[in-house]
C-alpha cells in the first residue's frame, strides 16, 4: 500500500530567513515552490532521494521538541559542524555515537530540529 516517504514538512515563521538558511547556510537547491501572496511553499529534493518541504501555509508553529525530527545523511560530520558552527548555527547536542553510525542535532532558522547523520564507514 505505501511506497515511499513522499517530503518531510516543517513549518516555518518567515519564509525568506527560513530560504536562507537552507539554501545559504545549508546549500540546498529549491525544487518545487508554490504558494499565494504571504502563504509559501518550497520543496528542497535531496540528490540521493529523499524531500524536504519548508512551508508556513499550516500555521504550525516551529517546534525542536514538537516530535517529528527529519535526519539528513551527510557524507562528512566533523567537517559539517564545524562549518555550521562557523556560520553560527546552534547545535543542540555534541556528536551522538550509535552502534553504526554518529550523529549531531542542531536547529534551523525557526527553531525545528535537524538531525545530522553519517553511517559508519
Amino acid at each position: 500500500m505505501f511506497r515511499k516517504v513522499a517530503f518531510t514538512m516543517y513549518p516555518v515563521r518567515d519564509v525568506a530567513r527560513a530560504r536562507r538558511f537552507y539554501e545559504a547556510t545549508l546549500g540546498l537547491k529549491p525544487g518545487a515552490v508554490g504558494g499565494e501572496g504571504e502563504r509559501a511553499w518550497i520543496e528542497y529534493d535531496l540528490p540521493e532521494g529523499g524531500c524536504l518541504a519548508i512551508t508556513n501555509v499550516t500555521g504550525d508553529e516551529p517546534s525542536a521538541s514538537s516530535g517529528g525530527t527529519i535526519a539528513l545523511e551527510v557524507e562528512d560530520l566533523d567537517a559539517l559542524i564545524a562549518d555550521l558552527k562557523a556560520k553560527g548555527v546552534t547545535f543542540r547536542s555534541d556528536v551522538i555515537k550509535g552502534p553504526h553510525c554518529r550523529m549531531a542535532v542542531c536547529l534551523d532558522s525557526e527553531g525545528n530540529a535537524l538531525l545530522l547523520h553519517q553511517r559508519d564507514k
